[in-house]
């Protein structure tokens, strides 16, 4: 991830965005915060997305062989998502289903058959490929059907399965890079593949999909002593060759005939209208559209003259639209101009108002660009609120950190989605991370309960899966995005395509039972749509036991009203008496006597004690413990 981050990063002499007012609101840690308007889609309650890589969640087969082809490894498929495998989704009060890796990327698999070209190992990374070198956006990957030459008609079948599940779906979409060799067989007609029309004598061009480098052939990187293509297995394209004239800068924005191995080779920079000295070739976004909404842009870019790229992405996603995909997870976001954005967030909404549109952005100062100017309804809280808490986790820093967070996000926080792992991230009980799925279980309380916004799992999050081995490309502490693979843990609960658990351990089995019941509250609690009050500071200065190892917050609606505690020791257990401030307990309109509060994860009583006006509540956790007390009216 650090890695994709520096990469990216290094690209955006292409991505000079458009300045606004990105000054943090004060700090004011006794004032509760109102939630922002909840999106038509959520207003029901707080959404929760399940991402799933879907060529692993269907797998059963175990022999795990590093570099191991399909016939060894095995590969899930689209039919896997029985019935029974998607109530086990719904369960932990999923409402949006992300499957990753859907569009038709590059695989090293001989699909000839169906008129599919053969990719070449030198610039595909792992033997099953990244979902993010797409090579076909108007199908799917092949090995995810049963019958590859019907592969998009049993996707159809999916989306259609999921939404009879009551359950939204989502696919990636990768406006910034594509495969180095795309080349669509679905396409519609009259749609032209990226490059087919560009002027490849040219460095740049506005209309010209790609950037290129003339005169000049690409050259295969140059790998490292520790690395071999499929792991030294003979292919007859395995040569250290790849034809491509003239060579094209590489995804990551690099400008070498011959990328490094640590660039993103297996991918072609898309251009966007962004010259290479990084001005733009296309009309720039007022600023004050920030407080337009998505109608006004629309109307914005009507009769503008755009590049042919923003064409061509507009109806990529307006085609899986019509096929009934609800939304879009976008890859590397920043990567790409805002106005790009605001133009093809602004189509997708003129056709389906309640699309969930989630982009991966990094860089904190462009979070309210990408929102407000992008139209963005979601981006990733990563490098502000993820991080912090993953030092939590591993007792490296304070919990007064995310109170912070919480307040410098508090005007866009509805937008901010949590999570404590993806398909980037490190697996919670990976060595590398926590060493131990139970120390996500307060973070995954004050992840899920904090904000208003929704709420990614990954799959086998629920279960503790470490994603402990070296799968061939792809290494340990992640599970794999590049190889075939089974995943152990996952695949208890899978147990042989039943999907109900009964191969999991005692220790497995109480872990999903926490995620299905702290995901079914998050999703039917009206508080979390409502005001949080951080408790954190007031505690603090209390005196008492109460420290920087726990984290205490209050979420209220004039219908329900909660306090949070979670306690982040593993070794220790805590008792204090916890201090509820004046300002709560007088928004609660409460009377000086005993209230009776019930947990929410456990069912246990305990009461809290009005008395002048301030609240007391007498808190006792085990290590790594949560409550979630509601107030019984």
């Amino acid at each position: 991830m650090q890695a994709k981050i520096a990469a990216g990063l290094s690209a955006l002499a292409l991505t000079i965005l458009v300045a606004c007012d990105n000054k943090p609101p004060a700090n004011h840690s006794a004032a509760a915060s109102a939630p922002q308007q909840a999106s038509q889609f959520d207003a029901e309650g707080k959404a929760v997305v399940y991402q799933v890589f879907t060529r692993l969640f269907g797998n059963t087969q175990t022999t795990n062989k590093p570099w191991g082809t399909l016939e060894e490894n095995g590969v899930g498929k689209f039919s896997d998502f029985t019935d029974d495998a998607l109530q086990g989704i719904k369960a932990l009060g999923t409402t949006h289903i992300w499957y990753t890796g859907v569009p038709h990327h590059a695989v090293i698999r001989d699909y000839t058959a169906y008129g599919i070209s053969n990719d070449d190992p030198d610039v595909v990374k792992g033997r099953a490929g990244s979902p993010y070198a797409v090579k076909d956006y108007y199908s799917v990957n092949p090995d995810l059907a049963d019958d590859p030459a019907k592969r998009l008609e049993e996707f159809q079948a999916l989306i259609a399965r999921t939404h009879q599940h009551g359950m939204k779906v989502l696919i990636d979409i990768v406006p910034n890079h594509v495969a180095r060799r795309y080349e669509s067989l679905a396409k519609p007609e009259g749609v032209r593949d990226f490059g087919a029309d560009d002027d490849t004598s040219v460095e740049y061009a506005r209309d010209n999909n790609f950037y290129y480098i003339p005169g000049s052939a690409f050259q295969v990187p140059a790998w490292p002593a520790d690395y071999q293509v499929l792991g030294g297995d003979a292919h007859p394209l395995a040569d250290g060759k790849f034809a491509e004239v003239p060579a094209k800068w590489t995804g990551n924005g690099a400008r070498s005939v011959q990328p490094a191995f640590d660039d993103w080779y297996e991918t072609v920079k898309i251009n966007f209208g962004v010259r290479p000295d990084g001005s733009y070739d296309f009309d720039k976004l007022p600023a004050d559209y920030a407080e337009k909404d998505w109608q006004a842009h629309y109307q914005f870019w009507q009769g503008k003259e755009v590049p042919n790229t923003w064409i061509k992405f507009r109806d990529i996603v307006l085609y899986w639209t019509a096929m009934g995909v609800d939304g879009f997870r976008y890859d590397m976001a920043e990567m790409v101009p805002v106005e790009f954005w605001s133009y093809l967030n602004s189509h997708i909404k003129q056709q389906n108002p309640d699309a969930f549109l989630l982009a991966e952005v990094y860089q904190p100062h462009l979070y309210r660009d990408y929102i407000k100017l992008g139209l963005m309804d979601y981006l990733y809280d990563k490098v502000e609120f993820y991080d912090s808490l993953k030092l939590v986790m591993q007792g490296k820093g304070p919990t007064s950190e995310l109170v912070i967070i919480q307040q410098r996000m508090a005007d866009i926080e509805h937008h901010m989605l949590h999570f404590l792992e993806n398909h980037d991230e490190q697996r919670i009980a990976a060595p590398e991370f926590a060493g131990d799925a139970r120390k996500g279980m307060p973070a995954m309380v004050v992840s899920t309960l904090i904000s208003t916004s929704p709420t990614m799992l990954y799959f086998g999050q629920d279960v503790g899966e470490p994603g402990a081995d070296d799968a061939g490309f792809g290494k340990a502490s992640r599970t794999t995005i590049f190889d075939y693979w089974g995943v152990p843990h996952h695949q208890r609960w899978m147990n042989g395509g039943k999907f109900d658990g009964g191969a999991l351990s005692p220790a497995e089995r109480e872990l999903r039972q926490f995620y299905e019941t702290l995901m079914q509250f998050s999703r039917n609690a009206p508080a979390l749509n409502g005001a949080y009050l951080e408790l954190h500071t007031h505690n603090l200065a209390a005196g008492s036991a109460y420290s920087e190892q726990q984290l205490a917050f209050a979420r209220y609606v004039e219908r329900q009203q909660l306090v949070v505690v979670s306690h982040f020791n593993p070794q220790q257990g805590v008792e204090f008496t916890l201090q509820l401030p004046a300002s709560l307990i007088s928004a609660w309109q409460l009377a000086d006597g005993t209230y009776q509060l019930q947990d929410q994860l456990s069912g246990q009583q305990n009461q809290l004690q009005v008395s002048n006006g301030l609240g007391q509540i007498p808190v006792q956790l085990a290590p790594l413990g949560s409550v979630v007390y509601q107030l019984v009216r």
